[in-house]
């Protein structure tokens, strides 16, 4: 019996030695696995959590005193921003507007050049320019204001998840304590996992016979999200519980609580899943999670337990039923009193289109962005690391530009069995920033970017190319000069043989420089050509900004070279800026996600050609609105002074126009795919379209400064030779003054003597003895 004791006390001593040791080796094991966790959850958590898309941004509005702007231009810009109309604003986003007097509360916005707080604002304006700007923040008056910039779209990376990061500190106080009070409300007691949590759902779920409630801690949903798959079982619930607690361990509640804020699935926008509270206030709310009042943040917070049956735009009354629960649960808590209980259980839920949102938009100009951050950014990592892109896009000039393009070409479509395409840019004249980009007459074709690759035959567009090249030696050419109107036969380097002619098919002789630009005569163009040299066309073409290849041929002088709209709208903008070259572009910065700059657009610019001979060319395109094959521009807007020029290609396959007011230069380019002839010249086909689209806004009369040296000058309409002011048969244009000779002969004819010198007294008495 005793030996049976004995051995019986050695098993146990035995099996609790072994059980001791499989305990050891089992939280070694665990120890070890927990180590691996650990350094899987460091790597992730506190390196880039996620692939955040790069945010787009047009360009900021920026308000100054005497600027001309109407006061529908600047409410058009607050409500694309996502302003409310209130009675009093005293919150961010906010304005009123009455008898010409804004009052608003800009939002405070990290900008690429540094932060500006939140200011209450007040504009006044005396007819159509504003008149002064208050900043009562600061308690002053301020000669600018800029507001923030539009969130345009966001460049989402193939993992086809989309979010905004935000922070603790930006957004509202309400927002945490109602998400831990609805999701997780021992979230500041327990250490990861709440086991009396578990216990409670478990029973209520028993009750129910249902899953009714669920145990995991808001680390836990974080984990699942973050690091496991959906996969429902013990393992990867004991997985995720270990993984909650270590990091419960490593990171501060806040750091857990905000990594949770911004990684919650909260709604599908088509194919791209929204995540985090800061997009989904933009998606639902259209404005930045920081101005979320608590009805909208109980709708957010209601939407977590099932974003899809939740849906507030496929199911309003679901959400609402859950909304108004979570306010009633925030009222037990004291976290709201009565008074606004009853008040936010009749609030609207005042739901956004979530167009703001929508992907795909302007994929033109989106994609002239994409090339230029590929070069910006050459790492692909960091175009997926939340970036802030600030571009040059103005949505409204982008908008109108489209509904100009597709709404013309219907229209122009109805008598034509060629389908017509067209294309569009659109620039700033003085900075060369991009405001619009159409590449389609379907403006939200993602395909072939006529506007960027479509290169095409140009026309008479090139003509004011020779014309500035002759302009620009005054001794010998100014608008005056006589230019020769009669047939002609050119033989090319390879022999062939080449009349051109002019549209009317007619000859006139003779006709003034000015003349032959304002009317887009050939005959008399290609002659300048040939007499200033078709080697300094070619150059001058390439100081204005273009860098194809150019066949030195005569008939490059009437546009047989080819250009994609975007180059033929750099040229014209050296053009239209007095001669200053400056490169297009539609990025002017890029900020981390920090915050921190990481590229700024360096601003350059060259004088490509010499001022005066370009403002003598400009007053040439201001006429072609006027008298020449532009007039119908002049037409329709009598009161405001515009500049452009129509191009016609052989055999009516292209229609151009590019035309300019004070501060933009928009090319349009319409034709078909397939080269076929579409039968419309540049004043039927492309200049409907820019006509079409000023209409949609206020175009600015230009105005130009009038370069020292220049003056009006009065010349024979027949002889080109400078005579005095009055006669009958004169042309009185623009010239360089001071390399004109006097007028040898009166309006009859009559010999006008030289007046004589005043420099005889100046002469030394060494000179006037010895003359």
């Amino acid at each position: 019996m005793a030996k049976k004791q004995t051995k019986a006390k050695k098993n146990r001593r035995s099996f609790t030695g072994l059980l001791i040791k499989l305990c050891i080796v089992a939280m070694v094991i665990v120890a070890g696995y927990m180590i691996y966790l650990d350094a899987q959850i460091k790597h992730t958590f506190t390196g880039n959590k996620w692939e955040v898309p790069a945010q787009i941004y047009a360009r900021p509005l920026v308000l100054s005193k005497t600027l001309e702007i109407t006061p529908t231009e600047v409410l058009e810009e607050l409500s694309l921003l996502g302003y409310r109309k209130v009675t009093n604003p005293d919150s961010s986003g906010e304005y009123a507007y009455w008898n010409r007097k804004l009052i608003m509360v800009r939002r405070a916005f990290q900008f690429a050049d540094g932060y500006e707080s939140m200011r209450k604002l007040t504009i006044t304006w005396q007819g159509n320019r504003i008149e002064s700007i208050t900043d009562h923040t600061a308690g002053q008056t301020v000669g600018t204001v800029r507001l923030e910039p539009w969130l345009v779209t966001r460049l989402v990376s193939s993992a086809r998840e989309d979010r905004m990061l935000v922070t603790l500190d930006t957004v509202p106080d309400m927002l945490p304590k109602t998400l831990t009070l609805v999701e997780d409300r021992d979230f500041y007691d327990h250490h990861g996992v709440a086991p009396l949590s578990i216990v409670r759902a478990l029973i209520a779920n028993l009750r129910a016979g249902k899953t009714v409630q669920g145990g995991s801690t808001l680390t836990q949903q974080l984990v699942k999200n973050l690091y496991l798959s959906r996969e429902k079982s013990i393992i990867r619930k004991a997985k995720e519980a270990l993984m909650a607690i270590i990091i419960d361990a490593r990171y501060s509640k806040s750091e857990i609580l905000q990594a949770y804020m911004n990684e919650v699935f909260l709604a599908q926008n088509g194919d791209m899943a929204v995540h985090g509270f800061g997009l989904a206030s933009y998606y639902f709310f259209d404005r930045p999670a920081t101005e979320l009042n608590v009805p909208e943040i109980a709708t957010l917070v209601a939407m977590i337990k099932g974003p899809s049956f939740y849906n507030p735009r496929r199911h309003p009354e679901r959400v609402l039923e859950r909304r108004n629960l979570i306010l009633r649960l925030l009222f037990e808590a004291n976290e709201i009193t009565a008074k606004q209980y009853e008040s936010y259980l009749n609030a609207p839920m005042g739901l956004a289109s979530g167009a703001s949102l929508a992907s795909g938009k302007h994929p033109a100009f989106m994609q002239k962005v994409r090339q230029e951050l590929k070069e910006i950014l050459a790492d692909p990592s960091l175009r997926d690391s939340g970036v802030k892109v600030f571009t040059t896009l103005d949505i409204y000039a982008q908008r109108r530009a489209e509904k100009a393009l597709s709404s013309t070409l219907d229209g122009l479509q109805k008598d034509r069995k060629a389908k017509l395409e067209g294309a569009m840019v659109v620039t700033h004249i003085d900075t060369g920033e991009v405001r619009a980009i159409v590449g389609s007459r379907q403006a939200d074709y993602n395909g072939f970017n006529r506007a960027l690759d479509a290169k095409r035959q140009v026309g008479s567009l090139i003509k004011p190319a020779v014309f500035l090249t002759a302009l620009e030696d005054p001794t010998e050419f100014n608008l005056a000069t006589p230019l020769q109107d009669k047939p002609i036969t050119l033989k090319s380097k390879d022999g062939k043989l080449w009349s051109p002619r002019n549209y009317d098919k007619a000859f006139r002789g003779e006709v003034p420089l000015v003349t032959a630009l304002i009317e887009s005569l050939n005959v008399p163009t290609v002659n300048l050509g040939m007499e200033v040299g078709l080697d300094k066309v070619i150059e001058t073409v390439r100081r204005l900004g273009v860098n194809s290849w150019i066949r030195e041929v005569p008939a490059l002088t009437l546009g047989s070279m080819s250009m994609a709209p975007i180059q033929t709208n750099q040229m014209y903008q050296t053009i239209s800026n007095n001669g200053r070259y400056i490169p297009l572009h539609t990025v002017s910065a890029v900020v981390s996600a920090n915050d921190k700059l990481l590229w700024k657009h360096a601003e350059f610019y060259s004088q490509r050609a010499d001022e005066a001979a370009t403002y003598l060319l400009n007053y040439g395109l201001f006429k072609v609105t006027r008298e020449g094959t532009a007039k119908r521009l002049g037409g329709q807007f009598p009161n405001i002074n515009m500049a452009g020029k129509t191009g016609t290609t052989d055999d009516y396959r292209d229609s151009w126009f590019t035309g300019f007011d004070r501060n933009n230069v928009s090319t349009i380019w319409v034709g078909n795919d397939d080269n076929e002839p579409v039968n419309l010249t540049g004043a039927g086909g492309a200049l409907p379209v820019f006509i079409n689209y000023q209409k949609l806004q206020s175009p600015k009369s230009l105005s130009r400064r009038f370069p020292d040296g220049l003056g009006i000058a009065h010349f024979n309409k027949n002889t080109g030779k400078v005579t005095v002011a009055g006669c009958p048969d004169s042309l009185s244009v623009p010239a360089i003054l001071e390399v004109l000779p006097p007028p040898r002969t009166g309006c009859r004819g009559e010999t006008i003597e030289p007046p004589k010198s005043d420099k005889q007294d100046d002469k030394s008495w060494w000179d006037r003895w010895f003359d």
